[in-house]
């Protein structure tokens, strides 16, 4: 399964809305940490096809969707599960830690 690409107008559906759980990464093409957490977002994607839905949201592009969260700080990870945030990181973390994060949502 490829990297998901939310937005204000598929959230609802694609994450709330979803019977797996969900990794969203709020993040901005102009933010440097976000391009360094980038392709360990796209990785644990292809890892956890089919157990977790991962994906993106452009927090310039979704505005809403970011205010809603109360996204202050880019990259920011949302863990969701059953429409409900199971939990949250703000900040680069490496590949070994998401993955921490992630199995403890499941």
């Amino acid at each position: 399964m490829a990297l998901a690409h939310f937005n204000d107008t598929n959230f609802s559906a694609e994450v709330l809305s979803s019977t797996q759980p969900v990794v969203v990464d709020f993040w901005a093409p102009w933010c440097g940490p976000c391009r360094m957490v980038g392709p360990i977002v796209e990785e644990l994607s292809n890892e956890y096809a089919g157990k977790v839905k991962v994906g993106k949201l452009n927090v310039d592009e979704s505005p809403q969707t970011a205010g809603r969260y109360g996204i202050m700080s880019i990259p920011t990870i949302v863990f969701f599960k059953g429409g409900k945030i199971m939990g949250q990181v703000v900040g680069a973390l490496g590949k070994a830690e998401l993955k921490r994060k992630i199995d403890e949502t499941l």
